[in-house]
């Protein structure tokens, strides 16, 4: 794997430290909005977590309303063997559609090198933790979807159901309809309009807020809110389709029950969250003999995919941060290759070098 820049630093500035600056646009540009780069480097991540090249701690998590999850997190993780550590701040506040009109995640990332510890780079966040979600959707249905689907449903119509749509195309390019269910007719009719404009060959179906009507006869099921409900029912998961469950209880328990293999990102994380199979787990309503596997178990060739055009798949991920700092690792290293991105200085020199910091210091 390729090694990671140092920060720059002008001749003779041996005490200088800089980094890189990366907005949203930057990264746009860059050509970083590239699913088979994220979902390339999600799974080379996976690898490497199985061969111990990874160092992931637990995130720290701010909880500020437990009825409506508003929330900042804090998610580091070690990449080793790229001698990078990076850390996801994020920021979700569901309530910020309804009340404001605003989106309702934001997040950055800091991502240093561990030979000094020095920063690389600051880095808009909300781009890579959307592909991330996505990549990992897609490369479970590269491994559990039906081979040649044709349907996609979507009970949400936000940022996440539109990334997901992108990348499933991208795993599986024999989708043709899109169809869509939201809270509201308007939200329906905005996301077949961006979405139109970047797969024009697609037919899009608005639900008119009906989920049966959205995912009854879809290939692969995606549901994308930011609801605490059983909006998802059994009855509408035919034989032989594909369930990606993103959020936290979107479905009702049946869902899962009928399913002939549940697979996760992490099994032993997601029982402990808060997620509609961590519910069952919790009411004692799945155990872990019923967890065919995790993800990178299928990666790996450990353990089977889709063995059968009729198996009911489904596939929950709660998030993996190390995962997250691979792919804005990957979209840094992009978009800096292409001259994208502002050096921006963190220091001149240390503290009590500068000529000037007697006429600094406040003592009184």
């Amino acid at each position: 794997m390729a090694s990671s820049p140092e920060p720059r630093r002008a001749p003779g500035d041996h005490h200088k430290i800089e980094f890189t600056y990366l907005s949203q646009e930057a990264l746009l540009q860059a050509g970083c909005l590239d699913f088979h780069l994220a979902i390339d480097s999600a799974a080379k991540s996976l690898l490497a977590h199985r061969q111990g090249d990874v160092m992931f701690p637990e995130k720290i998590v701010q909880i500020f309303d437990d009825a409506t999850q508003k929330r900042i997190n804090c998610l580091p993780a070690t990449l080793k063997s790229e001698n990078v550590c990076g850390m996801k701040w994020v920021s979700v506040f569901p309530p910020n559609v309804d009340h404001f009109g605003l989106q309702n995640l934001t997040a950055l990332f800091v991502l240093s090198e561990i030979e000094k510890g020095f920063p690389l780079a600051v880095m808009e966040g909300t781009l890579a933790s959307n592909i991330r979600v996505a990549a990992i959707g897609a490369l479970a249905a590269r491994h559990l979807a039906p081979a040649e689907p044709k349907v996609i449903g979507f009970i949400g119509a936000g940022e996440q159901a539109k990334m997901h749509l992108l990348a499933m195309k991208t795993v599986r390019p024999t989708l043709e309809e899109c169809r869509v269910a939201a809270k509201t007719a308007l939200e329906e009719k905005l996301f077949i309009e961006q979405m139109e404009r970047i797969e024009p060959s697609m037919r899009f179906v608005p639900a008119h807020t009906e989920g049966a009507a959205a995912m009854s006869e879809a290939d692969i099921l995606v549901t994308a809110t930011s609801a605490q409900a059983p909006l998802l029912k059994a009855a509408w998961m035919k034989p032989g389709s594909f369930y990606s469950h993103i959020g936290g209880w979107e479905d009702e328990y049946a869902v899962a029950k009928q399913c002939d293999k549940i697979v996760c990102d992490d099994w032993e994380t997601v029982k402990h969250r808060t997620q509609t199979l961590s519910r069952m787990y919790q009411d004692k309503q799945l155990s872990d003999r019923e967890i065919h596997g995790n993800l990178d178990e299928l990666v790996a060739g450990e353990k089977p995919g889709r063995e059968r055009p009729d198996e009911r798949i489904y596939f929950n991920a709660v998030g993996l941060s190390y995962v997250d700092v691979a792919i804005a690792l990957a979209m840094f290293r992009r978009a800096t290759e292409h001259g994208f991105g502002q050096q921006l200085t963190l220091q001149e020199t240390t503290i009590f070098e500068h000529p000037q910091i007697n006429n600094w210091v406040r003592m009184s």
